[in-house]
């Protein structure tokens, strides 16, 4: 199965109610690498950096047994985000 740009955005959203997403397929289209640029989600307050990348990759469980590596750069609560604008 080839996992699409589509597929983890919209399991990102239904997962984490995310606000703005950025997710990019950095393997050149066939679906093994992916960056996730940007989350935004309410999910995220009161956790550090290490927890909401395990809820990034709690949400991607399903594709991850088929993506070969998985970068999350930037994750906000819609308040840090607004803040960093």
């Amino acid at each position: 199965m080839v996992v699409t740009v589509a597929q983890v955005e919209e399991k990102l959203r239904e997962a984490l109610q995310a606000k703005e997403l950025e997710v990019f397929d950095t393997s050149g289209g066939c679906g093994a690498s992916f960056e996730v640029g940007l989350v935004v989600s309410e999910q995220f307050a009161g956790k550090r950096a290490l927890q909401r990348h395990r809820l990034v990759n709690g949400a991607l469980k399903e594709e991850l047994e088929e993506i070969h590596a998985l970068s999350i750069k930037k994750t906000y609560t819609p308040e840090e985000f607004e803040a960093k604008k």
